[in-house]
């Protein structure tokens, strides 16, 4: 049977080292005490290398006490790198909740200290333990379920959903939900919808043609396809200059059945073309109402005329005032929120003409839902309410 090895603390060691220069004989010292004189030559170059600091035990740093503010300084560097090393990896897991920062700690415990890793992620190192020993509960799985396909869908749609547009989503996904719960859920996971920004006034309504009396009247709810249509321009920053993008919007569906793009602001180059592409797409009963600002082009003897051609009547927002023409301005905020903010650098026209097209014809007529349709795309709107639109558009 082995003999136990005997263990000394720090002040036998110290009083050990210190005693053994005042005797002869570091073996006859050695024998005294009952020890190995190996052990003592062990603490005497100890003790020499680390003075007071000797003698701490396993797991401790050894360093002389003159040095203290240095490794001081040493072990507070590692440690925050230590904690950017972990706040880096856990960062995608930070807004989703504790379960997720437990998932986290989980697959990392062979890297780091668990309970260094419950430290920098702020998060209950008994809870850790408690939630790793029992699972996840139905109602975690459920939130943590319900927070992916609320971020899924958030980029989906290119950022610009907010909740009540990401609520109607989820319910037709089977999601029973409010949109508070929605806006909590966001407020977690950081999703935060792309702002709107203002954008200057490009009408031109100093010219001495008529304007036309305000028709309209800010009723923006037509009960069928081609009862009223509202128009406007806007000014688009290329790296070659300016685009100038008309659109003309059916009240009914909301949707832009009639859009023109140019570099010039004439009637010739704006609203005709647009007028043009909207009357291939839908027919033109007599006494259709067509609003707009006062600007020149819609003022100008060349589209008045046409007007007059198809029997529809004239109608202009009043001086001065941009609500007439809310439904309008509304689509431009729209688009130069979700097609250009996004855009980190000018484009070429050509480019930017590819994408205003993908914009208005596969996105804003055919995918995006609109609160004004109930939340719904144009083409589901069209669906239920089982009009026929002319010329096969729908």
């Amino acid at each position: 049977m082995e003999a136990k090895r005997k263990k000394f603390d720090a002040a036998f060691k110290v009083n050990a080292v210190k005693s053994s220069y005042e005797k002869n004989s570091v073996k006859a010292f050695s024998e005294e005490l009952g020890i190995s004189p190996n052990l003592v030559w062990r603490w005497r170059n100890e003790y020499r290398k680390f003075g007071e600091g000797s003698f701490k035990g396993p797991g401790y740093d050894r360093f002389h006490p003159k040095d203290r503010q240095i490794v001081d300084l040493s072990k507070k560097e590692r440690e925050s790198e230590l904690r950017y090393e972990i706040l880096k990896k856990a960062s995608p897991y930070l807004y989703q909740g504790n379960t997720a920062i437990y998932r986290f700690i989980r697959e990392n415990e062979h890297r780091y200290s668990i309970l260094r890793m419950c430290q920098v992620l702020e998060v209950g190192y008994g809870r850790y333990h408690r939630w790793k020993k029992n699972g996840i509960s139905e109602k975690q799985l459920y939130i943590i379920r319900l927070k992916e396909t609320i971020e899924s869908l958030f980029l989906k749609f290119k950022k610009h959903y907010g909740r009540n547009r990401l609520t109607e989503e989820l319910h037709k996904l089977g999601y029973k939900i409010c949109k508070e719960q929605v806006s909590f859920y966001m407020r977690e996971l950081g999703l935060r919808r792309v702002k709107k920004r203002k954008f200057k006034i490009t009408t031109d309504s100093k010219h001495d043609y008529n304007a036309a009396p305000n028709v309209l009247n800010r009723q923006f709810n037509a009960a069928a396809p081609s009862k009223a249509w509202v128009s406007d321009i806007t000014y688009i920053q290329t790296c070659r200059g300016f685009l100038y993008l008309t659109i003309i919007m059916d009240l009914y569906d909301r949707k832009i059945i009639g859009w023109s793009l140019g570099n010039k602001l004439f009637a010739g180059t704006t609203i005709l073309p647009a007028w043009r592409m909207a009357a291939a797409n839908r027919q033109i009963p007599a006494g259709m109402v067509f609003h707009s600002d006062r600007g020149v082009q819609y003022a100008s003897r060349a589209f008045r005329r046409l007007l007059e051609k198809y029997g529809c009547i004239q109608s202009m927002s009043r001086k001065g005032d941009h609500l007439d023409n809310a439904v309008s301005e509304a689509f431009f905020s729209s688009f130069k929120r979700e097609l250009l903010d996004r855009k980190g650098k000018l484009l070429s026209q050509k480019k930017m003409k590819i994408d205003i097209y993908g914009f208005i014809e596969n996105w804003y007529n055919r995918e995006r839902i609109h609160t004004s349709l109930g939340y719904k795309t144009i083409p589901q709107f069209n669906a239920d309410n089982s009009v026929g639109l002319d010329n096969g558009q729908t």
